[in-house]
């Protein structure tokens, strides 16, 4: 969408407002729930502020317009957009949070934050097997239709997108900068190749903000609250994966952890997430078992709100799929008769499941009488 698009302006109105000295996400909102629009603010008497706002009243008799005129020239550029927390493309899963930020600057598809999510962190410098394990839980979520978000960091995060990217699935790129720039800059071509894949880049900071320190924990929030649940890969004791894993919990969703060697440093911010309730994940399909009621209520409402069409499966499921009889068949039976490895079987009956074409009975899985 064109910030020209915008009707009678009103993104000037909700672009001051956040340059606003002071105004963070929890007053900004608290803003909106008793002016209704940022533009009522600018038509409010000076006076009718109370004394906590005196600040606020003094800056919107002076906004700083040039800030807002270099936000909407940004926003004129190809596959730029701004999502307000009022509007109905904003994700509905982080406009639960109290600190939801109430702008989200997108580069790429808007429709994507809306879907299912698995937010994947760890360590900027992790070994080989923890960046290979990122990769491979990434390629086969994303195969089944999850979409991966992460933050575009060096190690964990940039081998989670590739891993989402060589998957044929999705993901989503939450920035601690503005989005005129890529942070770290080798990761420039892994940010094109998000938007180019179909994927988002999201931040709730504007076009020519630094990478300072302290934005970095306020961009955890949202990649745990996109997110039905994170999955925490490798980190050490003091990890800023350990405080999205914290806030994922806090607001109320499902922790992941990998577990890891006793002798791996790196193992140690995971083995101390399993000590305190996360869930010990040694495989996707232990992932998409514990998501599975959260993704059949999301895939319930968006079923009963699009028209049914012709379901496409690939080969492989339909593979799996002529391998089902009506009667309960194993797991272990299936990987014999498809030719399969166990983690493809498993990763794929879940969706097939949520789809209706298979159930889950005493003794396996069976066939149901749904038709492609």
């Amino acid at each position: 969408m064109s910030a020209l698009s915008a009707e009678g302006g009103e993104w000037r109105y909700w672009l001051a407002l956040l340059h606003a000295p002071g105004i963070g996400a929890v007053k900004f909102r608290q803003l909106l729930d008793r002016y209704g629009e940022p533009q009522a603010l600018f038509h409010t008497p000076p006076s009718s502020f109370d004394s906590s706002l005196q600040a606020l009243a003094a800056y919107l008799r002076q906004p700083d317009w040039p800030a807002v005129d270099r936000d909407l020239a940004w926003l004129q550029g190809e596959g730029c957009a701004l999502v307000t927390l009022h509007d109905a493309a904003y994700p509905p899963l982080l406009r639960e949070l109290h600190d939801a930020p109430p702008l989200l600057f997108v580069r790429g598809s808007t429709a994507l934050l809306a879907t299912p999510q698995l937010a994947m962190v760890g360590s900027r410098n992790p070994s080989s097997s923890g960046r290979e394990t990122a990769h491979d839980f990434a390629c086969t979520l994303s195969r089944v239709g999850m979409v991966i978000t992460s933050g575009l960091a060096q190690g964990i995060d940039a081998a989670s997108h590739q891993g989402a990217l060589q998957g044929g699935g999705q993901t989503i790129a939450v920035t601690g900068t503005g989005l005129d720039r890529v942070y770290p800059a080798s990761n420039r071509e892994l940010a094109h190749a998000i938007v180019d894949g179909g994927g988002t880049l999201i931040s709730e900071f504007p076009p020519g903000t630094q990478p300072h320190a302290s934005n970095f924990p306020r961009r955890n929030r949202i990649i745990s609250g996109l997110s039905l649940g994170t999955l925490v890969v490798e980190a050490a004791l003091r990890s800023g994966s350990l405080i999205t894993a914290r806030l994922a919990s806090e607001q109320g969703r499902e922790v992941f952890a990998i577990p890891g060697s006793i002798h791996n440093p790196l193992a140690r911010g995971c083995h101390q997430l399993i000590r305190q309730g996360a869930k010990l994940v040694e495989s996707a399909a232990d992932v998409l078992e514990e998501l599975a009621p959260q993704l059949h209520a999301v895939l319930a409402a968006e079923s009963s709100a699009t028209v049914a069409g012709e379901v496409v499966l690939d080969d492989e499921s339909r593979r799996l799929l002529e391998c089902l009889g009506y009667e309960a068949t194993a797991v272990d039976l299936l990987v014999e008769r498809s030719g399969l490895t166990a983690e493809a079987v498993s990763s794929m009956l879940l969706p097939l499941e949520l789809q209706g074409f298979v159930a889950a009975t005493v003794g396996g899985y069976a066939r149901t009488t749904k038709r492609l």
